[in-house]
């Protein structure tokens, strides 16, 4: 089954992001979930993509995919936002507390002025913030915001540090190895997405 049968038709969310900066980075975060966006349909509009403030590969290749689109579908169908990263690579965790804090206070003004039906997420720095966001709408009765994860390709016996996080609150978390479904009960396995 596809993720966009799964998913139902929401306006959402994707949060975008880079696991490493500078020289040499691949933006293999930003490119597992443009691949996973390319296999939504065009319902899945407005995009609001949320990136790290200090990510300057993917906001080029966000355009570049919604340039890709034709006309009808790309046309002020999305936004670019930045709000700072909760946590660097290698960044000590008594610090991490500071910045995610600090991501957090850019992220709820943010999900609260677009009100997102989903927040697609896929582990960067940015997204415990964002989803912490949109679960707070729904813990005030503002809106029910849809908390989805997905799990990168490269995590094949372990969660990550943000799928830990969010696993028992998201409400679909997608694994892309049978060997994490076995341990996570929660966790809907589908194969490969991206």
């Amino acid at each position: 089954m596809a993720p966009s049968r799964l998913l139902g038709h929401f306006r959402f969310t994707p949060i975008l992001n880079m696991q490493h900066t500078g020289e040499g980075a691949d933006g293999g975060h930003t490119t597992e979930i443009m691949r996973l966006m390319e296999s939504l349909s065009a319902a899945y509009t407005p995009r609001h993509y949320v990136i790290a403030d200090t990510d300057r590969m993917s906001e080029e290749k966000i355009v570049t995919f919604e340039s890709s689109k034709p006309q009808s579908h790309s046309d002020l169908q999305f936004t670019i936002s930045r709000i700072p990263r909760s946590r660097e690579v290698h960044q000590s965790w008594t610090s991490s507390v500071v910045s995610t804090l600090t991501a957090l206070s850019y992220s709820l003004p943010l999900v609260f002025r677009l009100r997102p039906d989903m927040v697609l997420c896929n582990g960067p720095g940015t997204c415990v913030p964002l989803c912490v966001a949109g679960l707070l709408l729904g813990i005030l009765g503002m809106k029910k915001v849809q908390i989805v994860y997905v799990e990168s390709i490269c995590r094949v016996q372990t969660l990550s540090l943000t799928g830990r996080i969010l696993y028992p609150v998201s409400d679909y978390f997608f694994v892309q190895w049978s060997s994490l479904r076995d341990k996570y009960p929660k966790a809907v396995f589908l194969g490969r997405l991206v």
